[in-house]
């Protein structure tokens, strides 16, 4: 599904953030990216949303080179892609309900399938209880579940996780990574960025390490 071939990102004042990265992620699979901050896993994941082009090299989502993508077209590539933030993202003055629902609004969903949709995603992430409430009534975890709702509405085929237990206590991350954990075992890619030990040896899938942006190891059943 993803592939990164020979891709190499460098910043101004030559910052190298990835340097000859080739990797493959296949449909399905839940990839663990670990490192030290400044190691290349925000980099890789902005690779993989088209946020960012590489330097050098060449990123491919499901066989097609993203560099072919033309710009007016990047917001419907985006809607393969889930993303989940360490600081949530969500809009203060809109409920709960209706953060969920701003991502299918921006795609033009009628008012009928948004009614449907919404509640359902807010019970697979258990929050059907706080549809009405605004996000500075939630605590961390559960502002980090409304961000998992908002980004699995649009049904993308990956979900990119950038640091989503950075702001939340053991119990929130336990929840969280349970939550993608099981997005995952419904047939969602998982491609999570983090430094947080523990919750990627309690996944025990896939572990990607980076260093100094370069892999230094890819192991099947890894352990940070």
């Amino acid at each position: 599904m993803i592939k990164f071939e020979n891709v190499s990102k460098v910043y101004p004042e030559n910052f190298v953030a990835l340097d000859n990265v080739n990797l493959t992620i296949e449909s399905g699979e839940f990839v663990s990216v670990v490192g030290q901050s400044g190691a290349g896993k925000s980099t890789l994941l902005k690779l993989i949303s088209a946020e960012e082009q590489p330097s050098e090299g060449v990123v491919y989502f499901n066989e097609r080179p993203l560099s072919s993508i033309k710009k007016r077209l990047l917001p419907y590539f985006r809607r393969n892609i889930g993303t989940v933030f360490q600081d949530f993202k969500l809009l203060p003055k809109k409920t709960v309900f209706e953060n969920v629902a701003y991502a299918l609004e921006v795609f033009g969903e009628t008012n009928e399938n948004i009614a449907e949709k919404v509640p359902e995603i807010l019970d697979i992430v258990g929050m059907t209880d706080k549809m009405e409430k605004y996000p500075h009534q939630l605590s961390g975890g559960e502002k980090q579940k409304i961000s998992l709702a908002r980004a699995l509405v649009c049904n993308p085929q990956v979900i990119l996780a950038d640091e989503p237990s950075g702001n939340l206590d053991p119990d929130s991350t336990w929840d969280i990574t349970q939550l993608l954990l099981k997005i995952n075992g419904l047939g969602t890619t998982i491609v999570l960025a983090t430094h947080n030990k523990e919750m990627v040896d309690k996944i025990e899938k896939r572990v990607i390490r980076l260093e100094n942006g370069k892999i230094v190891s890819d192991e099947i059943k890894g352990r940070y």
